[in-house]
């Protein structure tokens, strides 16, 4: 059967990221979403863009310099180009996000609440704004002049400054009479990060005023420059965006902690890739620092507007209004276990599922904080990768120290700008008597997994627990992940095993049950598929459904292709990067992808394959990227029990039925939303935490 070949077999993944922040664009612009969480959605659009500029265009300007092709790029995209294409895109996206701000300003005044610049202050206001300048915001002010400084001063990674242009009054008048040649000199003012950048000022007749710290810092200028006399001030918003890729260093005597330690302080000089500046700007000054932080035409200069770090919109007060903001709605119980009384007990029983933030992250903590003061535990292992700011886990796990147990903690330092985090995290526990691991060279630690040893009759007994995502009480209340919770004592014992390996790198273990990277996973995924297109051929159902948050690794794409063409249907969930070409006749005419963006960050990774009617479901750490499959420590863990099983089928399936915040992957890019005629609006989240709500009730009717 000759098949036809399309042009394009796969999207540019940095492309695709692009869309997928789009997406957050699109939330953002979407006058069904409350007001203040558009403004959410906006912060995180930018703080999206600072990631990607640091990392994924940083990596793209380090080929294009050096002139080196990449595995990760399409055969088509030469690195150079690519730089060319993202900018463009970034640009334009750019624009939308000041347009789509507009827009909500403007709604926002319809609701008495107003953002005022230092030009619009009542007398009040001025005042107010005058005391609080100099309470709370010139003591944290970095100011520098610039013209006579040896060297440039180095501009802080992502930080916001205000370029500063003075114009001197001239100091004296020639014979012909005419005034000599002003002086002019420049200033950079470090936006305070200790300072809130929204001041939301006194109200007037129930309307609520709110003023950027930008404008703040600008109604005080005079203040700040007062020494010199100038004829005319300007100030206006620049910001520099680094290459924050971590090197390290290669020096033997140092300790790995040394070395990242080192690698996190280098970002401060690491060389610029983004360079973002108000487009009201004068063109001198443009140039006069252009000039001076050397920035060159491989780095992306972009024109914004007047504010930049639209990041701190994430955080923008609510003003007591809840009435513009999603309804929260508190995390379910998880059926049959308690927070009160043993939980491990529950656990020694049956299998359980925590589907976070639906349900609460609180059995989590209950289960470390228990295992910690059991005088039966006798070792608590975990892997820990990115954790709160006073994270609980890591409390739990020195207080079961203080009670004696052995407590082995594998960190992993190189978890993206958690690096200093986890050293100061990996300091403490160190100090507090906990065996710290580092991971294995070469290798991320990714997994999240924990087990848990109890003496029992003599013998140990395990319970633990594997997870998509990480122990992390922060993010568990925006990032939807799956955790079981497990006593299954060869799944228990496979987990001790990938400790051991954290130990001894060189001896690779056999699994029966986990799917472990990088030695086991791509293998076993693809044997999953090849079963899949086996029982097509003899005409048998034969399905895959996979909920990632990314699939960008070729060659699992090529496996999909070829289960597709052989009649596999196919469902993907993917909430970011999709570099498969969905729906293209006699090469993915069998493939659905769909992205759910909405309230919360869809982060869980839930892999099923339909085996004769008999599903095989998996949880992971792991997505369909390169990276997770070859080179880090990933674990994918069975779903042995019925109920579970049940529940993250009923749960795909009700992802998968959404019409109100999915979109369509497709080649493109053009998010799409997926709407059904005639259906009734379908919202994935929402529809999720029904399903657990309504669970509770019938188990409490049935009581």
């Amino acid at each position: 059967m000759i098949h036809h070949s399309p042009v394009n077999r796969y999207i540019d993944r940095e492309k695709s990221w692009l869309a997928f922040n789009a997406r957050v664009l699109q939330e953002a612009a979407d006058e069904n979403v409350p007001l203040l969480d558009r403004l959410r959605f906006l912060g995180i659009f930018s703080n999206n863009f600072d990631e990607f500029f640091r990392v994924r265009y940083a990596a793209i300007r380090r080929l294009s310099l050096e002139g080196i092709t990449s595995e990760e790029l399409p055969k088509s995209e030469s690195a150079h180009k690519l730089l060319n294409e993202i900018t463009e895109i970034v640009i334009e996206q750019q624009s939308e996000s000041l347009r789509t701000l507009s827009v909500i300003e403007n709604e926002l005044e319809k609701e008495n609440i107003f953002m005022v610049n230092e030009s619009q202050l009542t007398k009040e206001q001025e005042l107010f704004i005058k005391d609080y300048f100099i309470q709370r915001v010139s003591p944290e002010l970095v100011t520098i002049i610039l013209n006579d400084l040896e060297e440039f001063p180095i501009m802080r990674d992502t930080a916001g400054y205000l370029a500063v242009k003075l114009v001197i009054k001239a100091k004296h008048v020639n014979i012909e009479g005419n005034t000599c040649e002003q002086e002019v000199r420049y200033a950079l003012i470090e936006m305070p990060r200790t300072v809130n950048r929204f001041v939301i000022l006194p109200s007037v007749n129930e309307k609520q005023y709110v003023i950027m710290l930008d404008d703040v810092i600008r109604f005080n200028l005079h203040n700040i420059f007062n020494i010199f006399k100038y004829e005319s001030i300007s100030a206006h918003m620049i910001k520099i965006t680094r290459d924050a890729q971590l090197d390290i260093d290669s020096d033997q005597s140092k300790s790995l902690m040394e070395k990242i330690w080192t690698g996190v302080k280098d970002r401060r000089i690491g060389e610029p890739v983004r360079f973002v500046y108000d487009q009201a700007i004068g063109q001198d000054t443009l140039d006069y620092f252009i000039k001076n932080l050397e920035i060159d035409s491989s780095d992306s200069i972009i024109p914004g507007g007047r504010y930049h770090n639209r990041r701190d919109y994430m955080d923008f007060p609510t003003l007591g209004r809840q009435d513009l903001l999603y309804q929260r709605n508190s995390p379910l119980p998880v059926n049959g276990l308690s927070l009160e009384g043993s939980i491990l007990q529950k656990i020694k029983k049956k299998d359980y599922l925590l589907y976070t933030p639906y349900q609460s992250f609180a059995y989590i903590i209950k289960f470390m904080r228990e295992a910690a003061l059991d005088p039966k535990v006798v070792s608590i292992k975990i892997t820990l990768y990115r954790l709160a700011k006073n994270s609980q886990i890591v409390s739990s796990l020195i207080n079961a120290a203080k009670n004696g147990k052995k407590v082995t903690v594998q960190i992993e330092l190189q978890a993206r700008f958690d690096e200093a985090s986890n050293i100061t995290y990996a300091e403490l526990m160190q100090t507090e008597g906990i065996n710290l691991i580092f991971g294995v060279k070469g290798l991320k630690v990714h997994s999240k997994v924990c087990s848990v040893e109890r003496m029992e009759d003599g013998n140990i007994k395990r319970y633990g627990f594997i997870s998509t995502g990480n122990f992390n009480e922060s993010t568990a209340k925006i990032y939807t992940d799956v955790t079981v919770f497990t006593a299954h004592a060869q799944i228990l014992k496979e987990v001790n095993k990938i400790f051991e390996f954290f130990d001894v790198n060189y001896r690779i273990h056999r699994y029966k049950h986990l799917l472990v990277s990088p030695h086991y996973t791509r293998s076993k995924f693809y044997k999953l598929i090849d079963r899949e297109i086996l029982s097509a051929i003899a005409g048998k159902e034969a399905y895959i459904k996979l909920k990632m948050n990314s699939l960008t690794d070729f060659k699992m794409i090529d496996k999909l292709y070829e289960a597709s063409r052989e009649g596999v249907k196919i469902q993907l969930v993917i909430r970011g990067m999709c570099c498969l070409i969905p729906g293209v006749p006699g090469m993915s005419e069998n493939i659905e992808a769909i992205s759910i963006v909405d309230n919360y960050l869809e982060h869980s990774r839930i892999y099923i394959f339909g085996n004769s009617g008999n599903p095989d479901i998996y949880i992971s750490s792991a997505d369909f990227m390169t990276r997770n499959l070859d080179s880090r420590v990933e674990v994918t863990c069975p779903i042995y029990d019925e109920d579970i099983k049940k529940e993250l089928l009923d749960t795909f399936d009700i992802g998968w039925k959404g019409n109100v915040k999915a979109r369509y992957h497709s080649e493109s890019l053009e998010n799409k939303y997926r709407k059904q005629p005639n259906a009734k609006p379908f919202r994935a989240q929402i529809e999720t935490y029904n399903y657990y709500r309504n669970k509770l009730e019938v188990i409490y009717e049935q009581l």
